[in-house]
């Protein structure tokens, strides 16, 4: 899974299993595989969509990236760095350099704090400012680069709007000058209309400051807009990474063409056959043998329920696929149109 050029981030074999423990003892009963050899890179400048519906690890691999919750194993590397073994000490630097963007704008903020204290915070604990007046010049600056007025830095987040505080989260990621951004569903929990101002937002930024973005959602419209390369997940694993333009134009996974059907008509007339999964997404407790998708597959064979297929190259360049049974595209319109 290579980028156009040196990676600014690289992950791989990226695991993260949450141990379920009971009883007076806790005594050890089960294990939540939440990400299980999640492979990818991001270039400078670059915006991975990661995508999947709820549940499949695209929230637990972003926070495992930035070590908000710790991977149980796999490498991050960070500019050539390994972070994922670095000590909390080590690791504070490329904190100012990586940050995130949260889902819910109502609860991700303080609401002990005024606009200046949340946006200014990160400008504090790492010292970018020699006074208040510096710091609040720009946080002033700032908060007129995300659209919001000078007045507001005295005001506290319950006096926004929902888009409003998606802006003072951006602008608080944006104070200690990052070039990467975990986006963790960034515009999911506001109005359409307010989502298409964040997400064009989000790329005028990235194309003046050359940020990188791991942009997770399950609106796949929104990701097509935004993003350079997707990588689709399902229960832990990616089961197909490719360029935007390849993965929209020639989806290959039964899951991913799932998905893509059911993305609202964009032109009048537009035919879209709508293909329903049977059946719930496994437990990550306890997921079947093999492939993960085999039990709501449409095409699956014996075959499937016993190894874990590898991602393999197909289609266009960098187009990676976890199923060797949708090599040729016709074949696979013939098996799913049945």
């Amino acid at each position: 899974m290579s980028t156009p050029s040196e990676p600014l981030l690289k992950v791989e074999k990226l695991r993260k299993h949450f141990p379920i423990k009971r009883g007076l003892l806790s005594k050890l009963v089960g294990t939540v595989k939440a990400v299980n050899d999640v492979s990818f890179e991001i270039g400078v400048g670059e915006t991975l969509g990661l995508v999947g519906e709820s549940g499949c690890g695209k929230t637990t691999v972003g926070r495992s990236l930035l070590r908000l919750i710790e991977p149980s194993s796999g490498q991050v590397s960070f500019r050539g760095t390994d972070i994922a073994s670095l000590s909390s000490d080590q690791m504070r630097p490329y904190r100012r350099e990586m940050q995130i963007i949260f889902q819910d704008p109502f609860s991700s903020l303080n609401p002990r704090m005024t606009v200046e204290q949340i946006v200014g915070e990160g400008l504090y604990v790492h010292r970018m400012c020699e006074s208040a007046k510096e710091r609040r010049q720009r946080v002033l600056q700032l908060l007129d680069r995300v659209g919001l007025p000078e007045q507001a830095v005295e005001r506290y987040p319950h006096e926004f709007s929902g888009g409003q505080r998606q802006r003072i989260g951006i602008a608080r990621a944006l104070a200690v000058e990052p070039s990467f951004i975990v986006c963790d569903e960034p515009v999911s929990a506001l109005d359409v209309s307010i989502q298409a101002q964040i997400v064009n937002l989000l790329i005028d930024l990235q194309a003046e400051r050359k940020i990188s973005y791991l942009f997770i959602a399950h609106d796949l419209s929104v990701v097509e807009h935004i993003s350079t390369r997707v990588a689709v997940m399902y229960l832990g694993h990616i089961v197909e990474y490719a360029t935007t333009k390849e993965l929209y134009g020639d989806p290959r996974h039964p899951y991913t063409r799932a998905l893509l059907s059911a993305v609202p008509k964009r032109k009048p007339g537009e035919i879209r056959d709508r293909q329903v999964l049977g059946g719930e997404p496994p437990s990550p407790i306890n997921p079947p043998p093999g492939c993960p998708f085999a039990p709501r597959c449409p095409i699956a064979q014996a075959e499937c329920s016993q190894a874990l297929p590898e991602l393999e190259a197909m289609g266009g360049e960098g187009h990676l696929v976890r199923c060797p049974y949708v090599k040729d595209p016709a074949v696979l319109e013939k098996a799913l149109s049945k």
